[in-house]
């Protein structure tokens, strides 16, 4: 009979310990977790970053990637656009009685490479079982911390006009993929989600040029809502330049066939970088040496005083990009 987790995994007991000790620990554990004390006590100087997440994602396991990645690197790329470098991460977990304890483990060992992977430690956490029928497999949420050295602090850099937009690489790859996974016609090994850690890029990106105003990972809402939300906060005109815009064949594709707009489809390793002209092609040129950056490049520009986003066509014609204002699809992230 399958192991699957149950209600008493979740009840403070005998089972919810050994999930605990003999699952979870055995995936995380380290030398501030292993206390298992009701903080985890940290030691750290310095400016910090501090953001959390949710991640419901529907399927949780995905080509590219799987909800336990997700919830690391989502996170992680939450302190990376702001210029931290990740610390310390919480998980809590809130999963669905009768989830197979397989799939559990195949999520922690995924969180377990992903926080490897970006020398992260998951110092705190939480585990809470709900009734079959009240969830849908599994939810985590996690929190970030990162320490921010002042000269990767941007917040402070004025926007003006002339300034250029780059994005380090192909837009709406992970929706499109969430989409067509769940319409069960992800048929190709090229079609798979971006997701991906931006601290490699963003970090050395600061160190490097101080010409870097803004950063920010265009997730739900996709590039044209996050650039809408710069338009709005900045009070400035954006121009997007659709022949620049790199986006593979298959998102196009597939997106044409949805009825769907690339440019408000979500991304999981992607950062849009709004920085001075004078840096705009040295910038590109750097963000090319990395695997997550190899196609970068910049896709618009500031225009000067105003709050609204265009797209400038192939035709010669300017059109507005609004803010998204209908769910495209939820449970995406």
């Amino acid at each position: 009979m399958e192991e699957i987790i149950m209600l008493s995994h979740g009840n403070g007991g005998e089972k919810t310990r050994k999930l605990i000790e003999e699952e979870i620990l055995k995936y995380f554990g380290n030398e501030i977790l292993i206390d298992l004390f009701d903080s985890a006590i940290l030691e750290i100087k310095g400016k910090l970053a501090f953001t959390t997440d949710s991640f419901v994602i529907s399927p949780i396991f995905f080509n590219g990637g799987d909800i336990g990645k997700l919830s690391i690197y989502g996170t992680i790329n939450d302190l990376s656009v702001m210029g931290a470098t990740p610390l310390y991460l919480s998980v809590s977990f809130i999963i669905e009685e009768g989830l197979p304890l397989k799939d559990f483990r195949k999520i922690l060992e995924s969180m377990r490479d992903a926080a490897l992977d970006c020398n992260i430690k998951i110092v705190t956490g939480d585990t809470k079982v709900v009734e079959k029928g009240k969830g849908d497999y599994i939810y985590i949420n996690t929190a970030g911390i990162g320490i921010l050295e002042e000269h990767r602090d941007w917040r402070e850099r004025k926007i003006e006009e002339g300034d250029l937009v780059i994005i380090n690489g192909g837009i709406g790859e992970h929706g499109v993929c969430i989409m067509l996974e769940r319409l069960g016609i992800n048929t190709s090994s090229e079609i798979k989600s971006d997701l991906a850690p931006l601290y490699r890029i963003t970090l050395p990106l600061l160190d490097k040029f101080t010409g870097v105003k803004f950063m920010r990972d265009p997730t739900r809402g996709g590039v044209a809502t996050t650039l809408n939300e710069v338009s709005k906060k900045y009070h400035v005109d954006i121009e997007i330049f659709e022949e620049s815009l790199p986006i593979k064949d298959w998102v196009r594709k597939s997106s044409e066939i949805l009825g769907i707009d690339p440019l408000y489809i979500a991304n999981e390793g992607k950062v849009l970088i709004i920085a001075s002209k004078n840096e705009g092609e040295k910038i590109v040129n750097f963000l090319r040496q990395f695997p997550e950056g190899k196609d970068a490049r910049i896709i618009g520009e500031i225009k000067g005083r105003g709050e609204k986003v265009y797209l400038r066509t192939t035709l010669g014609t300017r059109r507005i990009l609004d803010t998204l204002k209908k769910e495209l699809l939820p449970r995406i992230c």
